[in-house]
């Protein structure tokens, strides 16, 4: 397009003419009266003012308006006060709630402006939209008590309306802590009194509610304490948090704490939050819930037989802390229920109150105590205790009261204790001689039972048990060991009241005396004499001579001497028994086939030769003449001395039988010694006559 077109001009030249006109008419004419506070204002109230508030060229009326109130802009670039919380759209038509050219009487800021911004009552603003929470005693307040020029109609130069206040409680309160608080009183205070403390901030530390909620600030937070109000709101102070145990004290035992804070992963100290909620009134409020993986914790899992008991059961609310919890151990049975033994257990063998030793731990019936267990104690079970209930042994009660717990604990063990002694104290006190080294004989305990015994059958096999050498006075050796028991103990055809058939040697033969108990004495007490000896090498009776194996068998020999006063020498030694003794054709009642001796004098065996001639006393003594058994002709006999005829001269030349001639027919003596004449002529004779002429004949 060409500008030499005439037109083109015509119209920018009258453009420029109404736009002048018009100019002039703004500058000459006003749609009313400023108002008081913009009326005084000379810039403003010329001809030429307009552009200061409508705006010019390069600006628009609100952008004009915040060149002179700075304060407002600042608040719509902040995004705060209440021009900065009616949004943008309002924010930018000042107009809308500020009208102007309503004259001096008009107030540009009057209920209107207040109902635009989404107030419908002045008295009722919301201070919350300025960023105060107004509440309490403030709320009692009239706008004049806070906004001194709320109701001036001008503000002078400077005034300000509604804005320039502080919200800091020391503007218009005195501050009684005289600067030492750093915090905001609200962190404290709320706006009914400052005599009530509160904190709006607590709850980040710890709810105020519950039994919290009626405590006075200074019961924790006590003046000269490290949680005192004037060192946590000090300057530089640091927000200390405290753990419920700082405070309350834990009846708690320690290991549960730490078994709790493991569970959580927390300090064992700050868990008490896990169970006692913040509003509970009480720790034993009775919401309070103890979870099962957190009841394991106190050392007390909730398994079964416990898993399906009711808290009361075992925690009665009735009693205190320490009576509702005291502690117990999962293996503690007795804590909780009545010990039927008595407290026989509480100290042995298993420990302490050791129930699980003995049951299960889901029931306490039937017991667990086995055979096992019981080795472990004074008396193993072996045998036919094995299968012996408990109740058939330990049939005592810890006190004669009816239902007193059954005596477990010092039962003896002895069997006697249970069983009646069959021997009837016949072993009371005795101890075992010198047991037979092929017996199995303990030797290494007390005589009890048990050393003959064994505890399947107290009749089993006594025969090759017992040693009889050990346990009575009568070794069985030789012929008696060949015998079977019965024939010295014969059995009975009924039990006695031991349930014992075995015979009592008493009871057949009498009290022990010897061989002869069963033995009759052959020898009808021959050997019985106080000259005879009592003992021979520590055998007494009929040992003193027999041995077991036969009556006919000598211990050593049968010493003939010492046990009939015949001593057998010289020709008597080389006789056999079967000479002086002469066997009979059948054996006796007592089984001898040897006849009793005639005698112990020479006479008894030999013919007497000499028939009465050396009788003295009524009795012929052989041995005065012959010394020697050996042979009768061998002699002792002293002619001078022993008779009344000395052998001198041609005499002592003589046999015997020179002098002692055979008897004449008739005569039943052998030889004649006594009575012969000592006279000559007693042996030599005498012829009267001759020993007359020869007399005469001397003559």
């Amino acid at each position: 397009m060409k500008l030499r077109n005439p037109r083109i001009w015509l119209a920018f030249l009258s453009t420029l003419a109404v736009l002048a006109v018009t100019m002039n008419d703004i500058d000459r004419t006003s749609p009313g009266p400023l108002s008081a506070v913009h009326g005084r204002d000379p810039k403003l109230a010329g001809g030429s003012g307009c552009s200061d508030c409508h705006g010019g060229w390069t600006e628009t009326m609100a952008e004009a308006c915040l060149d002179c109130h700075a304060d407002v802009s600042a608040d719509l670039d902040g995004g705060e006060g209440l021009h900065g919380s009616i949004g943008e759209d309002k924010a930018s038509l000042c107009a809308l709630c500020h009208s102007e050219h309503h004259g001096a009487d008009f107030e540009i800021v009057n209920r209107q402006s207040f109902f635009l911004a989404g107030f419908e009552d002045p008295e009722a603003f919301d201070h919350w939209v300025v960023g105060f929470a107004m509440d309490g005693k403030h709320l009692e307040l009239a706008c004049t008590e806070c906004h001194d020029n709320a109701e001036a109609d001008v503000l002078q130069t400077g005034q300000k309306r509604f804005m320039g206040l502080e919200q800091d409680c020391a503007s218009c309160h005195e501050d009684a802590h005289e600067g030492r608080m750093v915090l905001a009183c609200v962190s404290c205070h709320g706006q009914e009194s400052f005599d009530v403390l509160e904190s709006v901030d607590h709850a980040e530390v710890l709810p105020l509610i519950g039994p919290h909620a009626d405590v006075a600030c200074g019961t924790c937070h006590a003046e000269g304490e490290p949680h005192a109000l004037e060192i946590l709101g000090g300057a530089g102070a640091k927000a200390r948090r405290r753990e419920c145990a700082s405070c309350h004290e834990t009846p708690h035992a320690k290991g549960f704490l730490r078994g709790i804070g493991k569970l959580l992963q927390q300090n064992p100290s700050g868990t008490c939050g896990s169970c006692h909620e913040g509003d509970h009134t009480s720790f034993r409020d009775e919401r309070l819930e103890l979870s099962r993986e957190e009841h394991v914790r106190s050392g007390f899992a909730l398994a079964a037989p416990h898993a399906d008991v009711g808290c009361e059961a075992c925690h009665p609310t009735e009693l205190d802390f320490e009576g509702r919890y005291p502690g117990r151990e999962a293996d503690s049975c007795s804590s909780c229920h009545e010990d039927v033994h008595g407290g026989q257990f509480a100290d042995g063998p298993f420990g302490a109150g050791g129930c699980l030793a003995c049951h299960e731990r889901r029931r306490f019936e039937p017991h667990a105590f086995d055979v096992d267990l019981h080795a472990r104690l004074a008396l193993p079970l072996t045998g036919a205790h094995t299968k012996t209930a408990c109740a058939d042994c330990h049939t005592e009660r810890l006190t004669h009261v009816a239902g007193a717990p059954r005596a477990f604990v010092d039962t003896a063990p002895e069997c006697s204790a249970c069983h009646e002694d069959a021997h009837l104290g016949a072993f009371d006190g005795r101890s075992p001689q010198a047991p037979a080294a092929t017996s199995d004989v303990r030797a290494d305990v007390e005589p009890t039972c048990e050393r003959c015994h064994d505890t399947t059958d107290f009749a089993g096999e006594e025969d090759e048990r017992f040693d009889h050498a050990a346990w009575t006075p009568f070794p069985v050796l030789g012929a008696h060991a060949q015998e079977g028991c019965a024939s010295c103990h014969p059995r009975s055809t009924e039990a006695d009241r031991f349930g014992r058939t075995f015979g009592r040697i008493a009871e057949h033969f009498g009290p022990f005396e010897g061989c002869v108990t069963c033995h009759e004495d052959v020898h009808r007490g021959g050997f019985d004499d106080p000259a005879f000896p009592v003992e021979v090498d520590g055998r007494e009776g009929c040992a003193r001579c027999h041995v077991q194996s036969s009556f006919r068998t000598f211990y050593k020999g049968f010493e003939h001497e010492t046990w009939t006063g015949f001593a057998l020498e010289d020709a008597h030694a080389a006789a056999a028994c079967t000479d002086c003794h002469a066997p009979t054709e059948r054996p006796d009642a007592f089984g001898r086939r040897w006849g009793h001796a005639p005698g112990s004098d020479c006479s008894a065996c030999h013919d007497n030769v000499h028939g009465e001639q050396f009788e003295l006393f009524g009795r012929t003594d052989c041995a005065r003449c012959h010394a020697s058994a050996k042979s009768f002709t061998q002699l002792i006999f002293d002619h001078t001395w022993d008779s009344r005829f000395p052998l001198e001269g041609a005499h002592a030349e003589l046999d015997c039988a020179a002098c002692h001639t055979a008897p004449t027919a008739g005569d039943p003596l052998s030889v004649r010694y006594k009575p012969l004449g000592t006279d000559c002529v007693d042996c030599h004779g005498a012829n009267a006559s001759q020993l007359r002429r020869r007399q005469g004949g001397r003559k």
